[in-house]
C-alpha cells in the first residue's frame, strides 16, 4: 500500500473500529500524522490543536484495526498509558506480523 492510499483508506474508515489494517497502512498513516503535527505545530497552537483533534479518531481506529490484524483486541492500546514501558509494548504489538484469522 502506498503513502497516499493509506491516508485515503484511513480517512475513509475514520470511525471503523472493525476489520484489519496492514502494517504498511498503519505505519504510513502514522508517518502522515507525525508530519501533519509537525507542520501544524510550526504554524501555531490553534493549528496544532485542530490537527490533533482531526487525527485523533482516525488514528485510534487505524491502531485498533492494526491490532486486530495481529490477533489482539483494540483495547491493547490502553497499555500505552503505562509510563515508558507501555509505549514500547504498544509499538512492538503494532509492528508484529499479521496473523491469519481463526
Amino acid at each position: 500500500m502506498t503513502f497516499q492510499e493509506s491516508i485515503r483508506v484511513c480517512f475513509n474508515k475514520y470511525a471503523d473500529f472493525s476489520g484489519r489494517a496492514s502494517r504498511s497502512e498503519y505505519w504510513w498513516f502514522f508517518l502522515f500524522s507525525i508530519l501533519a503535527s509537525l507542520v501544524a505545530g510550526a504554524i501555531g497552537y490553534v493549528a496544532s490543536t485542530i490537527v490533533f483533534l482531526g487525527l485523533l479518531l482516525p488514528s485510534l481506529a487505524a491502531a485498533t484495526r492494526r491490532l486486530h490484524d495481529t490477533g489482539k483486541s483494540g483495547w491493547w492500546q490502553l497499555v500505552g498509558l503505562i509510563p515508558v514501558v507501555g509505549f514500547i509494548v504498544l509499538v512492538v504489538l503494532l509492528a508484529m506480523e499479521s496473523r491469519q484469522p481463526d
